[in-house]
């Protein structure tokens, strides 16, 4: 007889919600219809996309109401938040946001990308070495 495969079967989202709190993550209301998975100090904004998870920005460190984003500032990296506040990421802090990453990923049912499985990945980098690198086309010398 011939075989057949089975039809994946796709998540909703709100599966994948109660996936992540069987996980151990908190899934609470956040703004603009969007939903704040926490656990520990690091939390993420997830999103419904057509059917899908869409990730509103990388995962961060919670800095007071806001997700603190990994900036690489080429000399050091250090967590930036909404309001501009910085903190020096410290190695057991990025080992922990390393975790929640690969934790959520496996929770979602996503795929773990080799690139990504290997440390933590910065949301900006910013080098103190390259002036106006993040603000487009820099001013030539003969104009």
């Amino acid at each position: 007889m011939f075989f057949r495969r089975e039809q994946p079967r796709i998540p909703t989202f709100a599966e994948r919600l109660e996936n992540l709190r069987r996980a151990g993550f908190t899934v609470s209301d956040a703004a603009n219809g969007a939903v704040r998975v926490s656990r520990g100090d690091f939390a993420v904004h997830l999103k419904e996309d057509a059917g899908s998870v869409k990730r509103l920005e990388r995962a961060g460190i919670l800095m007071g109401d806001g997700v603190g984003a990994l900036v690489d500032g080429g000399y050091q990296k250090f967590f930036r938040s909404p309001s501009g506040k910085r903190k020096p990421a410290l190695a057991s802090a990025l080992k922990g946001l390393h975790d929640f990453e690969e934790d959520l990923k496996e929770a979602l049912g996503q795929e773990s990308y080799y690139n990504e499985s290997l440390g933590t990945v910065s949301t900006f980098y910013l080098y103190d070495r390259v002036e106006n690198r993040d603000r487009g086309v820099p001013k030539r010398a003969w104009e």
